[in-house]
């Protein structure tokens, strides 16, 4: 099987890259993308432990956009970390100090957090919020912190630095990678047929039709979209990890056919 989604702990995800790869590897994976949110900093890890466990490792990306004014993620495949890095850097400056004013909105509401060491390479997210809510007594659960305080329009929401969509996809492609539409059905700015033509006009490569949240018809309708247009069409997981304290259970029913790992790679060499 092939998953082209997945975080680690140097996102918003909860097991360590090595952890994440023998964890799939034992569900019968066998290739898989490293696609942290604003970083690449999990790659040399999960490469290594992939060399043990006999899983190939996709060196992937997901950019944090902005698209009418509401989040919207880009995957990127196979980027050149040498080009990416910086860019990166930026991204994630972005992010702690959009962390920092999550928490001061927070306590202005009276709900004062503090925020746990994050790693070199680390990209804060709002489920690291939601953990020290949960931490400081405020909420019982992730979800509960996200569905009163962080979710979009949320009294604690704050929008990311502005990063278009247009502007993520063009660095994808300058850094030599493939960029594709993380989860198109869960983007709360625009009908997907109506934002999918300026994604493609600014050079989109791919869409991420097998995803957890997307039902058979939205599956098939960018499916559609990406047999009309010479699109990749990409699948995955989107896996986290478990909640802490829980078993990993891993959703092994959402990876793909390990054929798709051939059309990436065919898609890398004409990018």
């Amino acid at each position: 099987m092939l998953d082209l989604h997945s975080h680690t702990t140097y996102s918003d995800g909860t097991l360590s890259p090595r952890q994440l790869v023998e964890t799939v590897a034992s569900s019968g994976v066998r290739a898989l993308a490293i696609s942290d949110h604003d970083t690449i900093s999990g790659w040399d890890e999960a490469i290594a432990a992939g060399d043990e466990c006999g899983v190939e490792i996709v060196p992937a990306v997901e950019l944090s956009t902005v698209h009418n004014g509401r989040s919207l993620h880009i995957l990127g495949f196979y980027p050149d970390p040498s080009k990416l890095d910086a860019p990166l850097s930026v991204r994630r400056e972005g992010r702690k100090q959009r962390a920092w004013a999550i928490v001061d909105r927070l306590a202005e509401l009276g709900y004062p957090i503090s925020l746990p060491a994050l790693g070199e390479g680390v990209s804060p997210s709002r489920p690291h919020i939601a953990s020290a809510m949960v931490a400081a007594g405020h909420v019982r659960s992730s979800r509960e912190a996200f569905d009163r305080f962080l979710a979009d329009d949320r009294p604690a929401y704050i929008h990311y630095p502005k990063f278009s969509a247009r502007d993520g996809i063009a660095l994808i492609r300058d850094c030599g990678g493939i960029p594709v539409w993380a989860h198109p059905f869960l983007f709360r700015g625009g009908a997907v047929g109506e934002v999918f033509p300026e994604l493609l006009e600014a050079g989109l490569m791919g869409l991420e039709v097998a995803h957890p949240n997307q039902g058979k018809k939205q599956r098939a309708l960018l499916q559609e979209l990406c047999d009309a247009h010479g699109l990749l069409a990409t699948g995955g997981t989107d896996y986290h990890g478990p909640a802490p304290g829980k078993p990993a259970r891993y959703p092994k029913a959402n990876a793909i056919a390990i054929d798709g790992l051939d059309r990436l790679k065919a898609a890398r060499a004409a990018a």
